[in-house]
């Protein structure tokens, strides 16, 4: 739904199912090779007879296989007839390095111009990088001036997962619409504010095309100076939104659907990674356990996952922690994967259903409950290797960021490991650490206040957008 009354039809959704050309990694409801028993075709006519037990076990064992039969059937129709749609989306295969202050962060360029800084200025900041459509004007001593946000949770929902030719669409529908409710409740207009900020990547390149084109129409138009945000340091730099007194260097946690990184932020521009996935990110398992039993996933599985998790037992389904005998930073979340996967299949036997997402809600809500409880475990124990690696440093100040961070009980935990270490945490309100508009104008008004802008007729898009190592990281690594 749009805010403030705007919506998107399932007429919408459709057409734009025909019209856009789109890329799915498909998402299916999980299918189970477990070992079968069964009684042997050899078996000798002197052989007891079959027990009623048996013959019950092996009637399941049919329709189980029956069920999985028939959902691959439906789902690989449904497949093909969507591949069609699958041609033209630009697979991301460039990408350039994230540095524009260089590695000292002294050599920053003003290139389209700056506002007046010695008063307070206005930025209007344009999110376009998945499937929320946000625009917000900022004030430069960190004011929400006016926002709007359009969610596509209702559009995605049916496919399980975000469909970039959907997003796209709906993308090219709502954003002027977005902007103008910004700007409204701003009690400006386009021509009032002082410069315009939009996310250039990482993201889905045909999403952030949308965003991006539209921005640097505006700007040329009405003579702006420009700023192409970068995402991840868009979702950093809302800690000091919130946090005015947040100075540099601190350590943050980015956890969202797409990354899971533990980074130095020495300033501006200026980003060592020290820790990273080595396969899935937190926001990605929280969406596929949420698809396992069964929860809705439009938004990101992740808030169901939470909420059905606070009615279950978090020691109930026995989980291990990844990584324990590792001594980096890095994280692992696909044998977390698996290993729920396999305990909720445990139980699909059990309980004499076929599929997790039929298992009673009080086994789903432990499931649901042991999952996030380990997988929180995981991220304190490598935090505190990164809070040991940079102790002898004036770091003292842990900002948690990214859509993952509005879950309540990893914000809980985090604030007690740093207060056991004596450190602090800096953490956006929920409603800021998702994807939105705020945070594309937060990170531009930081570039400015710099004397940064970049030039709007060259600005491109990155599906990937890597952070550079400082010289000084690159030297210690």
């Amino acid at each position: 739904m749009l805010a403030q009354g705007f919506s998107i039809s399932r007429r919408t959704a459709t057409a734009a199912t025909t019209a856009a050309a789109t890329s799915l990694r498909w998402r299916l409801q999980p299918t189970y090779n477990r070992p079968l028993s069964s009684t042997s075709s050899e078996s000798s006519s002197e052989s007891s007879p079959t027990t009623e037990s048996d013959e019950d076990q092996q009637h399941l064992i049919e329709r189980l296989k029956r069920k999985q039969a028939k959902a691959a059937a439906k789902a690989k129709a449904k497949r093909q007839k969507f591949l069609g749609l699958a041609k033209a989306v630009d697979r991301g295969q460039f990408s350039v390095t994230y540095q524009p202050g260089g590695p000292n962060g002294d050599a920053f360029q003003n290139k389209s111009g700056l506002p007046t800084l010695s008063l307070p200025f206005t930025v209007l900041g344009i999110e376009s990088s998945c499937d929320d459509t946000g625009a917000a004007v900022v004030r430069s001593d960190g004011i929400i001036l006016g926002e709007a946000l359009a969610s596509q949770a209702e559009i995605h929902e049916e496919w399980g997962g975000v469909v970039p030719g959907l997003a796209k669409t709906a993308h090219e529908e709502n954003l002027d619409q977005v902007i103008e409710l910004a700007l409204s409740r701003a009690n400006l207009t386009i021509d009032e504010v002082d410069a315009i900020g939009v996310t250039v990547g990482p993201g889905l390149e045909i999403c952030l095309r949308v965003g991006c084109n539209r921005a640097k129409e505006l700007a040329i138009q009405h003579k702006k100076p420009f700023v192409g945000i970068h995402h991840l340091e868009a979702h950093i730099l809302m800690a000091r939104l919130e946090n005015p007194d947040l100075q540099f260097p601190f350590l943050s946690l980015l956890v969202s659907g797409g990354h899971c990184q533990i980074l130095k932020c020495m300033g501006i521009g200026r980003y060592s990674v020290i820790g990273g996935t080595l396969d899935d990110s937190l926001g990605e398992a929280f969406d596929k356990t949420a698809r396992l039993l069964g929860l809705p996933v439009g938004g990101g599985g992740g808030p169901a996952v939470e909420k059905l998790a606070l009615e279950g037992n978090r020691t109930a389904v026995p989980l291990t922690v990844p990584l324990l005998q590792r001594k980096d930073c890095d994280f692992s979340y696909a044998g977390l994967k698996t290993n729920v996967r396999r305990a909720a299949e445990k139980l699909v036997m059990e309980r004499g259903v076929e599929l997790p997402s039929e298992l009673p809600r009080g086994d789903k809500a432990d499931i649901a409950a042991s999952f996030q409880h380990i997988a929180i475990r995981h991220l304190e124990h490598r935090l505190k290797r990164a809070i040991s690696n940079v102790e002898d440093e004036e770091i003292k100040t842990l900002a948690l960021v990214g859509g993952v961070a509005a879950n309540m009980e990893l914000r809980s935990r985090l604030e007690e490991l740093c207060e056991n270490h004596g450190w602090s945490l800096a953490v956006p309100p929920p409603r800021l650490c998702t994807d939105q508009g705020a945070m594309s104008a937060w990170a531009a008004v930081e570039r400015l206040k710099l004397g940064s802008s970049d030039e709007p007729d060259g600005q491109d898009v990155y599906a990937r957008y890597p952070f550079s190592l400082s010289a000084e990281n690159n030297q210690d690594s």
